[in-house]
């Protein structure tokens, strides 16, 4: 391996006289997308992830008294938003926990909906 060719891999800059990769120049299409899944995937696998620790640690009754901090989850975006680097970053992430979560909600409402109406 050439050193030219380590030191990009190391720093992430062409050191050939090329313009870098597009992930490199912090594009606004790859900060979006990452922002987007990684709010959604924050979504669904946090607060599991969270109530899994609780349980293991805790007794029932303070998991489920400690549970509510998990909206402490949502001081994750509101910072990445204050930040003028990472503010495009957190806003989309803001919209994927956004969106994630208004989908489970509906989705969860009509299935109940469905099942009172097929037993009534």
């Amino acid at each position: 391996m050439t050193t030219e060719r380590a030191t990009e891999e190391i720093t992430g800059q062409d050191t050939s006289g090329e313009s870098p990769s597009w992930w490199h120049r912090d594009h606004a299409t790859f900060k979006a997308l990452a922002g987007f899944f990684t709010g959604m995937l924050s979504v669904m696998l946090v607060p599991g992830a969270y109530a899994g620790i609780l349980r293991l640690l805790f007794d029932y009754e303070t998991a489920e008294r400690l549970f509510p901090y998990i909206l402490l989850m949502l001081v994750v975006p509101a910072v990445l938003t204050a930040v003028p680097r990472t503010r495009r970053f957190g806003t989309y992430m803001f919209i994927g926990m956004a969106l994630t979560t208004l989908v489970v909600l509906c989705v969860a409402s009509l299935v109940l909906y469905f099942m009172v109406r097929s037993q009534g």
